[in-house]
């Protein structure tokens, strides 16, 4: 298997990074943490044409794979910048499935996603695992998920109810795209637009103020359904680890250069402080959780172009490295640098925060470990007859 990065891959990494240097992702988290509102990045990424990556050529898209978008992803997490992304690939990721199959909705939706007119997002819901069904992250209820939203359907009508809280780029999207439930427990994907009934998307900001999110309220809220099922949910979930995941490894990948040309500038007692092992040891280590992180990143976007049955296996690994990584690589950073690292003057303490709010999002590193575990243990047991 060659993971190598092809030339138009390693093309499409290089102009995200120049489009992102374009501005500066560590001044807007600093300002936003004064207060001030984060800049709008959608035109940003519009000219880019990332909105279009996901989205079949035949309504507009670029029909890129879910490895391509994680190389965009990386370079935003390098960043702090997000651009809105993450949700809405996730949700013309699903609309793409739906319009292959001939659904209304998504196919006179699509042109305008494709090009950025409209910004989209998915309000994701996590798989069953451990006999649990579709759950959510909500607001006040800490490390506890409940139910996702509930849907109903009379005279041709859907309506959803629920609560879906920490939600990336859900603030300011239409449509949304909404994970449910219906009576007979199926998951659902129905489409939900900004000023339908019963709908209330608040702005959410927990700690890093770069990474904007969104928990939505509905109540019997009208919407259309996707001709979507349970697999394509699933798939819609796991891609959202496999972005998250990359955007931690850009977080490692900053992190980490930040702390080496530290450590290669600064003197105590004569000599650079990279030239300790106390110091070296900790950016190799570093080094090791980042490359561990790459790795389980590229193999999660080829599992999810070439052996699909693989991906939330893979994604999961990803996101658990990816996570644990970022953490480590953005406290080594400060403490490499020592006081100064600990101060908002200086741009480490915007990656920790980063870091410590996605490992917290959409099930969090502890949800991908309990789903690395699961799967292995099913699979040794399965290997074994054991128990």
């Amino acid at each position: 298997m060659n993971l190598e990065l092809t030339d138009e891959q390693v093309m499409l990494r290089d102009a995200a990074a120049a489009q992102l240097s374009r501005r500066d992702g560590v001044g807007a988290a600093r300002a936003a943490r004064d207060g001030a509102a984060l800049p709008d990045l959608w035109p940003l990424a519009r000219e880019a044409g990332w909105p279009g990556m996901l989205v079949p050529e035949a309504w507009g898209g670029a029909d890129l794979q879910l490895f391509d978008a994680m190389l965009v992803l990386q370079q935003c997490g390098r960043r702090l910048d997000g651009a809105g992304l993450i949700g809405h690939l996730c949700a013309t990721q699903l609309l793409g499935r739906a319009a292959r199959r001939g659904d209304a909705a998504a196919v006179a939706l699509l042109p305008e996603l494709a090009t950025g007119t409209r910004r989209a997002a998915l309000l994701a819901a996590l798989p069953p695992a451990d006999g649990e069904g579709w759950t959510v992250d909500a607001p006040g209820t800490g490390a506890r998920r409940i139910a996702a939203p509930r849907l109903e359907t009379a005279a041709g009508m859907a309506r959803v109810t629920g609560v879906a809280g920490y939600q990336p780029d859900a603030a300011g999207a239409d449509p949304l795209v909404v994970v449910a439930v219906d009576r007979d427990g199926r998951p659902r994907a129905v489409l939900v637009t900004a000023d339908a009934a019963g709908l209330a998307v608040e702005p959410q900001v927990r700690g890093d103020a770069s990474r904007p999110l969104g928990a939505a309220r509905l109540e019997a809220t009208p919407g259309e359904l996707l001709d979507a099922g349970g697999d394509d949910l699933t798939e819609a979930w796991f891609s959202a680890q496999a972005l998250l995941a990359a955007d931690a490894l850009g977080v490692c990948e900053a992190s980490l250069e930040m702390g080496v040309a530290y450590a290669k500038e600064r003197h105590a007692f004569g000599r650079p402080i990279g030239s300790y092992q106390a110091v070296k040891h900790q950016l190799v280590e570093v080094l090791r959780h980042t490359e561990r992180a790459r790795n389980l990143c590229y193999y999660a976007g080829y599992a999810a172009e070439h052996a699909r049955d693989e991906l939330p296996l893979a994604a999961s690994c990803a996101r658990l490295a990816a996570e644990d990584g970022a953490d480590l690589a953005t406290r080594t950073c400060i403490a490499v640098h020592g006081g100064i690292g600990a101060t908002w003057e200086h741009a480490a303490p915007y990656y920790w925060r980063r870091a410590q709010l996605s490992r917290l999002l959409l099930g969090g590193a502890a949800g991908a470990a309990d789903r690395v575990a699961t799967e292995m243990i099913a699979r040794a047991r399965a290997r074994g007859g054991g128990s």
